[in-house]
Order: C-alpha cells, then sequence, then structure tokens
C-alpha cells in the first residue's frame, strides 16, 4: 500500500475473490468450442477397441514367412472377416481394419505380388510380429483420464472427447459482459466529429475485439453521455450480467461519475487507484450479481488493465486454470530508466531478440500500442536496467 493506492497483485486477488465460475451445465460436442471443462474428461472405451490393421495389406502369421499364402478373405473397416487365419494363410486388410483371429502381423501391399487367390512375397515383409498392427488401447484405456478439469476445447479435445465415446461434455457456461463506454466527447467510431473536443470512441471496439477470442455473451449498449442518472440507469439495466466494463469516469474528478453513479444504482465499491502505470484510476465494486470493473478512459490505459484484469477475470469465470498474462524472461536491448513507486508496463519492440523501449509512453498514444510487440514489466523503484540485464516483458501476440 502507497498512498492509498494498493498494488496489482493484491487489485487482482480481490477482484477475483469477487467472482465464482458459475455451476457446470452439459453441452453437445459442437457447442463447447473455447469453453472449459469443468469436469476431466475420462474415456468411455478403449482406442482402439480391437487390435487394427495401420496399412493397407494382408493379414499373415509372422512364422509363415516367406510366404506363399493363399488369400481366403478380406477384413475391412467395419467389416472384419469371421474366420480365423491358418498356416500360409491370409486375409486381404485395409488401414483401420480388424486384425483377423490367428494373424500377428501386416505384410504391405506393396511387399507382395497376387495372382488370383495366390500371395507371393516380393520385398522384404513384416520384421517382427505384430508389425503395421495399432493394438487395442494403445491411444488410450477405458476409465483414462485425458484432460483435467480446466482445460480450454478446441479441435482436437473435441475430437478426442469423440472418441472417447462422449457426444456432450460439462462446461462452465459463456459469461454475460457488458461494455459501457461513457463521455460527452464520444462518437461512435466512423461517425462525423461535431467539433474538435470530440473523439471517436475507441475503448469499447477495442475491449469488445479483446474479449473476441473468449467464449463471452457480449453486451455493448449505445455510448452514454456524462450524467450521473443516465449512467446510474444503464448500470442497473444491466445488473442482472456477470461483469460490468465501463471506460472513462472512474476516477474522482467532477466529471467521474461512475462511483456516484454506482451507489445511486445499489452497488458498493470494492476498492479503486491500483499504484501502476498505465492505468491507476482503476475501480471495481458490485452490483447485484454484477461485477463492476472501470477501467480507465485513456484508450492505452484501457488496453492494459483490460489485458491485467479483464481477462484474466473472464478466464476466471470460465474456469480455466491459466488466467495470463504470462510473464515471459528477456533482455534489455537499450537503457530502460529507473522505476517510481508504481508498477510500469511499458511498451516496447523486441529487436534482435531484445527489448527496447519505444519513446512515446503516452497513456493516449494508441500508435505506440500498436507499433508495440511488448509490454516491458517493471516493478515499483527498479533501478535503471542497462543493455543486456534481464527484464521481464508480457508478448503482446500471445494474448
Amino acid at each position: 500500500m502507497a498512498g492509498g493506492l494498493i498494488s496489482l497483485d493484491e487489485a487482482r486477488a480481490r477482484l477475483l475473490a469477487l467472482a465464482t465460475p458459475k455451476p457446470a451445465i452439459t453441452l453437445p460436442l459442437h457447442e463447447t468450442t473455447g469453453l472449459v471443462l469443468a469436469q476431466p474428461l475420462t474415456s468411455l472405451r478403449n482406442q482402439p477397441a480391437a487390435d487394427l490393421s495401420a496399412m493397407d495389406g494382408y493379414a499373415v502369421r509372422h512364422i509363415d514367412l516367406p510366404g506363399p499364402w493363399r488369400v481366403i478373405g478380406e477384413s475391412a473397416a467395419g467389416r472384419p472377416f469371421a474366420g480365423v487365419i491358418g498356416t500360409r494363410e491370409a486375409a486381404r486388410i485395409s488401414t483401420g481394419a480388424m486384425i483377423p483371429d490367428g494373424a500377428d502381423c501386416v505384410v504391405v501391399q506393396e511387399d507382395v505380388a497376387r495372382d488370383g487367390e495366390q500371395l507371393t512375397l516380393t520385398g522384404d515383409g513384416p520384421p517382427a510380429p505384430g508389425a503395421h498392427i495399432r493394438r487395442a488401447g494403445h491411444d488410450f484405456a477405458s476409465g483414462s483420464v485425458l484432460a483435467n478439469a480446466g482445460s480450454p476445447i478446441d479441435a482436437r479435445l473435441i475430437a478426442l472427447a469423440a472418441m472417447a465415446g462422449h457426444g456432450a461434455l460439462a462446461v462452465h457456461p459463456r459469461p454475460r459482459v457488458a461494455i459501457i463506454s461513457t463521455g460527452d466527447e464520444l462518437v461512435s467510431p466512423g461517425e462525423p466529429l461535431p467539433s474538435p473536443a470530440h473523439i471517436p470512441a475507441s475503448n469499447g471496439v477495442m475491449l469488445a475485439a479483446m474479449l473476441s477470442a473468449l467464449p463471452v455473451d457480449l453486451i455493448v449498449p449505445p455510448l452514454l453521455p456524462d450524467g450521473r442518472a443516465t449512467i446510474a440507469a444503464a448500470l442497473a439495466e444491466h445488473s442482472d450480467v456477470d461483469i460490468i466494463v465501463t471506460t472513462g469516469g472512474a476516477s474522482v474528478g467532477d466529471h467521474d461519475l461512475i462511483q456516484p453513479a454506482l451507489a445511486d444504482s445499489g452497488g458498493s465499491v470494492d476498492f479503486w487507484r491500483i499504484a501502476m502505470r498505465p492505468g491507476k484510476p482503476v475501480m471495481v465494486g458490485t452490483l447485484g450479481k454484477a461485477i463492476v470493473l472501470g477501467l480507465p478512459g485513456n484508450p492505452v490505459s484501457a488496453y492494459v488493465t483490460a489485458l491485467l484484469l479483464m481477462l484474466p477475470l473472464v478466464r476466471h469465470l470460465l474456469g480455466y486454470q491459466q488466467l495470463g498474462p504470462v510473464i515471459e524472461h528477456g533482455v534489455a536491448g537499450a537503457p530502460f530508466p529507473a522505476n517510481g513507486s508504481r508498477q510500469d508496463f511499458m511498451r516496447a519492440r523486441i529487436i534482435d531478440g531484445a527489448l527496447r523501449r519505444i519513446g512515446n509512453q503516452d497513456s493516449g498514444a494508441l500508435c505506440a500500442l500498436h507499433l508495440a510487440d511488448a509490454l516491458v514489466v517493471r516493478a515499483a523503484n527498479a533501478p535503471e536496467a542497462a543493455p543486456g540485464d534481464p527484464i521481464d516483458y508480457i508478448a503482446l501476440d500471445r494474448h
């Protein structure tokens, strides 16, 4: 605690403590992409369920090599051969078909010549019993835990779940997130600006884009002018969502109306102001069932605080184990100045494997944010970092 500010670590811990993932629901596989397993994924079957051929060829007994053989039938995928392979007998077999009883290897079709029912070895043949056979259960066995609770569900996990016998999965449901942008100066993107005092509203579309990689139900009301009653009504209207994210007006100036409007709507503030740069005037509170996250209005501050607080909060509600962002370790490619009493997140470029500070660190400079590869993380009161010194950073292309 310094000058009434709390650390980012404390702020994040208090924010996450306000949120609990919702009880699990069961959804069909095709509706689970991007969600998170609420329960371990356990196999309901062996895969494969029987010994299968890994190649197109002929199922034979290895002891009968080098042949010749008599072809007595065929085993195809889904249509196994019903007989038993005896001395110098073979069954035509395709990839994925069951190995007939009696056979213990597959001779690939490129290594044999067939004349009617007679089969002759022309190549090296299978080197040992078991050659070119996928053994029953070699991928996974019934009862095996294939993925832990908290695992994000992607196309690979969906395929695994289907093969393991599941048609649906237990998941935490999508959080409902409302993004409320406030300010008399804001104009919707692409609309004409009435005067030089007005600016395009960039924060709402930016935050929506940041959330687009996560499975959320997003609500974006129209821009709100600065008005305590208007903002209070908008907050109250969305008190049934999981998260209300506001941008602008989170401090305590004459035109910073989020805190009084939150009180007017029946909510309360848990904390505000974090010892970080950019992004000090962050507010966190509650209203009904919603967590209210008040982000700064400056776009770089909004981006950094959303990266460090909003996205981890959403991932927490979804049941993720890894909340992010990941702190990586690099080296300075140029000097970084000694830091003050607030933890700093500096826009930087990665050049020749080293981090170099971008000159413009103003909290409204979106061009510098666009050019940045990373946010260099500077601890409070960190000494100057010289070229070659170790330095921590967040890679922006991975978040």
